[in-house]
């Protein structure tokens, strides 16, 4: 394992608080407005030859996990998941009925929470759905996030015969210790188990997420779970850093501060996951994603078509997200919206034939070159910002301020500023936010609601 330690210059920069870049503007900034007409118009301006794709959020678990930050809560009986289903069945009729002629569903993507929280039968009869409704295309990628200690075999029934090409399993660590101390205890063994039983039943590639900052994570422990991980080829992993926001998720106070370790000691655990992925084979994508070298997301990056959004890094082209569910965000050409995230809420939005929208935001020209600068950097390390400049319509002078903000960077080596040509380096692809934060006019927007950079 390698003894690089986190630069000294970088450590500050390391502990800033700052959006990871899925959107720009980021979330923050989404005004709060009930923005249901301007969401139909939007929806029903789609060009009849583009593409779209579906995010759907399943607020429900079956098991609270102690480290989480997403909307979600715990269900103990299934009536209640049911009536969700039920509400969820409607809202999807309420889009559809909103679009104007398109070229059809490239992408439906189901997180949460966890979507096998939802049973067999009403996940399947779902997947369907959506698929008639939105007009599915063939060979468009249908994923789940799904948590393996709750995979039933009946679930995974479900997935090969809807259709699902993707998993993504909650693998977080194989560590016992840690396990316990964020109460999400699942052995090496059941995840093994899920994955095989998941490419059995057709679900073609599987990806898993893993953690590091973790109570009681260690650079020796990340690298014995992501060695683990690997053993079993998932085709992408994806290795988040733990965000402790107990002011904002009550249930984090379970975590222990002293039990978390140092930025210091987060940039080793980092590396040591990096350290092992690269080892095995895997292609390093942007911030935190790994691919196999033939896997589409590693093929994407290396022709320059890799994409962000809220789901992370994609190869999905579509320029339109359908937000379904409470607290799911869409895109449109015009702006952004996102939908109540109180369940109860959101239901009776949907119930009483009104689009759930709760927040929005209008973007500009200017939000848009900036959008397009940040995600190349996110995706490419390296933009040449006149070159977007002028492809948005604006002087190639137009962002001389930001390159001006990344060149003072460039001393602690977060990257290097030829004209107006911006590299970060690989071994400063983990601090890339700083540098994507040059061009953020809105950053001074609450702080606190970000997670560390590192």
């Amino acid at each position: 394992m390698s003894s690089r330690a986190l630069p000294a210059a970088w450590r500050p920069h390391a502990e800033r608080n700052l959006p990871r870049y899925t959107s720009y503007p980021t979330a923050v900034a989404f005004e709060t407005a009930a923005g249901e007409a301007e969401a139909r118009a939007w929806l029903a301006a789609t060009l009849v030859d583009e593409a779209i794709s579906a995010y759907v959020h399943v607020p429900f678990c079956k098991r609270l996990c102690w480290y989480c930050g997403c909307h979600t809560s715990v269900f103990h009986e299934y009536d209640r998941v049911r009536a969700f289903f039920q509400t969820l069945m409607l809202e999807v009729d309420l889009w559809a009925g909103t679009m104007g002629p398109h070229a059809g569903a490239a992408h439906l993507h189901f997180g949460g929470g966890s979507p096998n929280a939802l049973s067999p039968g009403d996940f399947l009869v779902l997947v369907r759905h959506m698929a008639d409704r939105f007009r599915l295309r063939p060979g468009a990628e249908i994923a789940a996030e799904l948590d393996p200690g709750m995979l039933t075999d009946a679930f995974i029934d479900a997935c090969g015969e809807a259709g699902v090409t993707r998993a993504s399993l909650g693998v977080q660590t194989f560590d016992r210790d840690v396990q316990t101390r964020v109460n999400r205890v699942q052995p090496f063994d059941e995840v093994a188990a899920a994955n095989d039983r998941l490419r059995q039943a057709g679900v073609a590639a599987i990806n898993f997420d893993l953690m590091y900052g973790l109570p009681g994570q260690t650079p020796e422990n990340v690298a014995s779970s992501t060695a683990a991980a690997v053993s079993l080829r998932p085709d992408r992993v994806a290795v988040f850093g733990y965000a402790h926001v107990p002011w904002m998720k009550k249930h984090q106070v379970m975590i222990r501060e002293a039990d978390l370790a140092d930025g210091d000691g987060r940039w080793a655990q980092a590396e040591a996951a990096d350290e092992t992925l690269l080892g095995a084979g895997y292609v390093r994508i942007g911030l935190d994603h790994y691919a196999l070298p033939e896997d589409p997301l590693t093929v994407a990056g290396a022709a320059g078509r890799l994409r962000r959004n809220f789901q992370g890094y994609t190869d999905d082209p579509a320029p339109v997200l359908v937000p379904i569910g409470p607290s799911s965000i869409g895109r449109f050409a015009q702006g952004f919206v996102q939908n109540a995230t109180q369940t109860d809420v959101w239901g009776r939005e949907v119930e009483a034939g009104r689009l759930p929208i709760a927040r929005r935001l209008a973007v500009d020209a200017e939000d848009e070159l900036r959008a397009a600068v940040i995600e190349r950097l996110m995706c490419d390390l390296i933009v040449d910002v006149a070159e977007v400049c002028r492809a948005h319509g604006f002087t190639d002078a137009a962002l001389d301020g930001s390159i001006v903000a990344a060149g003072r960077l460039q001393a602690d080596g977060l990257c290097t500023v030829a004209g107006r040509t911006i590299r970060i380096p690989d071994e400063a692809h983990r601090v890339m936010r700083v540098v994507a934060a040059c061009f953020d006019a809105r950053l001074p927007l609450a702080a606190s609601r970000h997670a560390r950079a590192v």
